[in-house]
C-alpha cells in the first residue's frame, strides 16, 4: 500500500498540485429522533415550521415522521460545515418547542412498532411513492430497525484536481471514466480499512431492551431496561442493526462502476418469492412498491455509496450510469451521544485524511474471498472491537487489531502531513495522533466512554440519553441563531410548503400509472 501512496503524494507535492487539497468538499446528513420531554418517540407530525419534508433542501425526515434529518450544503471548511449543522439544530429547537432530538444512534425506549409513525410526504405521486417505499421497509424488515439514526459523511475532491491526478496515474482516457474509477478505488480501500473507523468512532455499545423485543440475542443486561456488549463498538452496524439475510446474498460488486450498477440493477429488477407472497397492492392498499429484492437502490444497506446529484425525476442509478460518480457517501458513522451534534472537528479532519489515503493507495480489485474477510473483520470489530488480544483476518493470516490499525494509521499520517502543508495547519496530523492513542488505549474510544458514563449514571440507556439530549439542547441554545440565517431558514420552510403544494397540483396521472412507469424505468 505505502509505495503507491508515497508516489502519488510525492507527485502532488512536486507538481505543486497539493494546494488543490485545500478545496476538498464535504457535507453531512444527520438523523435524529424527535422525542417528548420524557424521551419517548414523538407522535406529532413533522413540524410545519420546519417546512416540507418532501421539498426542503436542508431539513427533512428519514424513515419515520419522527426521524428528522439535517442535510448541510457542501462546504470546503469542515468547521463551517459543523457550525451550520449546529445552526440547523438550533433552528429546529426553536420550532419544536418542548421536543428533544435524541442524541444517540440507537433509539429510545419504544414499546412496540405501533408507536413508530411512518414518514408522510403529502398527496403528490412522488410523495406517495416515498411513503409507500417506507411501508415496504416495514413489511420487509420491521419498523424498529428503521428508527436507528446515523451520520452520513459526503466527500468529494475538487474538479481542478482530477486532471492533475489523471496525469500522475498516466491515464489518457475519458475524464468521467477516470474519475468514477478513482472513486471506486477509494470505495474498495475504504471497505478494506473501514473497520478502523468503527473501532475509533463507534459509539453504540448499548441499547434499550425494548429494541430487541422477542428476538433472540447474546447481549448482556446492564440494567432492567438496558442491554449491551462489554467490548462492542457499534451495535448499530452489527447484525442487530442494519442487516438482512436476503441482502447479504446480493454480492454487490464494488470493483467498477459497471459491475456495481449491473449487480444493483439485477437486485432492483429481480422478484423475490417472499416479497411476492407479501403482495404489492392488497385490497386496494399498497404494501410495497414492487416485489423485487430491492424496491429502489437506496434500500441496499451499505457502509459507503458512490453518488451523483440527480436531475428532476431521475433515478440515482441512472445518474451514475449517464454522468459517472460525483462524490461518495460514508454511512458507517455513529452519532456520538457525548457530543452536542454527534461529531467533532477532529473526527472530520481524520475522515478527510483517511478518505484521501483510500484514493491514493493501491488499485487492486476485491475478490470474493477478500469480501468475506472484510465482512468477518467488521463483525469482530462491531461486536468485540475493544476485546483484549482481538485479532483480525488478513491474506497472510491473523494479526492483532493494534498492529493492523497501526499499519493503516501510518499511511493516513503520511497523507495528513501533505494536507497540513497544503492548508498551513497541523490539524490533520493532530487528528491522526489522537486516533493512534485510541488504538493503544481502548478506554479512550467513544464506545468505552459511553459505557463508562452509562454505568456511572445508573445503567439506564433510555434515561441517560434523554438527559444528555436535554443537556445538548441547552448547550446549543446558549448561542443565539444569527438573525439572517433564521430569516433564511424560515423563508425556505415556507417556500418548501408552497413547492409541495405546487407538485401536488401538477399531478395529472393516477398513482397506479405513476408507479407502473417508475418501476419500468
Amino acid at each position: 500500500m505505502s509505495a503507491t501512496l508515497d508516489h502519488h503524494l510525492n507527485q502532488l507535492l512536486r507538481d505543486g498540485n497539493s494546494r488543490l487539497l485545500t478545496q476538498l468538499q464535504h457535507g453531512l446528513e444527520k438523523e435524529g429522533l424527535r422525542v417528548t420531554p420524557t424521551g419517548h418517540i414523538a407522535q406529532s407530525a413533522h413540524p410545519k415550521g420546519l417546512g416540507s419534508a418532501l421539498t426542503h433542501s436542508e431539513i427533512t425526515t428519514d424513515y419515520s415522521e419522527a426521524l428528522v434529518e439535517f442535510i448541510t450544503p457542501v462546504f470546503h471548511d469542515t468547521d463551517v460545515m459543523l457550525s451550520h449543522l449546529s445552526d440547523l439544530h438550533r433552528f429546529s429547537y426553536e420550532v419544536m418547542q418542548d421536543e428533544l432530538i435524541w442524541c444517540a444512534s440507537m433509539p429510545c425506549d419504544i414499546s412496540g412498532e405501533d408507536e413508530i409513525p411512518i414518514a408522510f410526504y403529502g398527496d403528490s405521486n412522488i410523495g406517495r411513492l416515498k411513503h409507500i417505499y417506507r411501508v415496504g421497509l416495514q413489511h420487509r424488515y420491521g419498523k424498529m430497525m428503521q428508527t436507528i439514526a446515523g451520520i452520513h459523511y459526503n466527500f468529494s475532491l475538487p474538479e481542478q484536481l482530477w486532471p492533475a491526478y489523471q496525469a500522475i496515474c498516466n491515464d489518457s482516457g475519458d475524464m468521467s471514466d477516470f474519475r468514477s474509477a478513482s472513486y471506486f478505488r477509494m470505495i474498495r480501500n475504504f471497505r478494506r480499512f473501514g473497520w478502523l473507523l468503527l473501532y475509533l468512532f463507534g459509539a453504540s455499545p448499548a441499547l434499550t431492551r425494548s429494541f430487541m423485543g422477542q428476538q433472540p440475542h447474546n447481549l448482556e443486561s446492564l440494567a432492567e431496561d438496558t442491554l449491551y456488549q462489554p467490548w462492542a463498538t457499534s451495535l448499530r452496524m452489527s447484525d442487530l442493526g442494519y442487516s438482512n439475510r436476503i441482502q447479504s446474498s446480493l454480492n454487490i460488486c464494488y470493483n467498477r462502476l459497471d459491475s456495481y450498477t449491473d449487480s444493483l440493477q439485477r437486485a432492483i429488477h429481480t422478484s423475490h418469492p417472499a416479497y411476492e407472497r407479501l403482495g404489492v397492492k392488497v385490497d386496494g392498499t399498497y404494501r410495497q412498491l414492487n416485489s423485487n429484492i430491492l424496491q429502489i437502490e437506496n434500500e441496499y444497506y451499505s457502509d459507503i455509496r458512490p453518488k451523483r446529484v440527480t436531475e428532476s425525476g431521475e433515478k440515482p442509478i441512472h445518474a451514475l450510469l449517464s454522468r459517472g460518480v460525483q462524490y461518495i457517501e460514508v454511512r458507517n458513522t455513529d452519532i456520538n451521544p457525548l457530543l452536542p451534534i454527534g461529531i467533532s472537528g477532529e473526527q472530520a479532519s481524520f475522515m478527510d485524511a483517511f478518505l484521501v489515503t483510500c484514493l491514493l493507495c493501491n488499485d487492486t480489485e476485491l475478490s470474493d474471498a477478500e469480501c468475506s474477510m472484510i465482512s468477518e473483520n467488521q463483525q469482530r470489530i462491531v461486536n468485540r472491537g475493544r476485546e483484549p488480544g482481538l485479532t483480525l483476518l488478513t491474506a497472510t493470516g491473523d494479526i492483532s487489531r493494534t498492529q493492523l490499525g497501526e499499519t493503516i494509521l501510518d499511511q493516513v499520517a503520511r497523507t495528513a502531513v501533505v494536507l497540513d502543508q497544503a492548508n498551513a495547519t497541523q490539524r490533520y496530523s493532530a487528528a491522526v495522533e489522537l486516533q493512534r492513542e485510541k488504538l493503544h488505549a481502548p478506554e479512550l474510544t467513544p464506545s468505552a466512554q459511553v459505557l463508562d458514563a452509562l454505568k456511572a449514571a445508573g445503567g439506564s440507556y433510555h434515561h441517560w440519553v434523554r438527559d444528555l439530549s436535554k443537556q445538548h439542547r441547552d448547550t446549543l441554545m446558549q448561542k443565539p441563531l444569527a438573525p439572517e440565517l433564521k430569516t433564511r431558514l424560515k423563508s425556505e420552510a415556507q417556500t418548501s410548503l408552497l413547492e409541495q403544494a405546487s407538485i401536488e397540483a401538477a399531478d395529472n396521472i393516477s398513482f397506479d400509472e405513476f408507479l407502473a412507469s417508475y418501476n419500468n424505468e
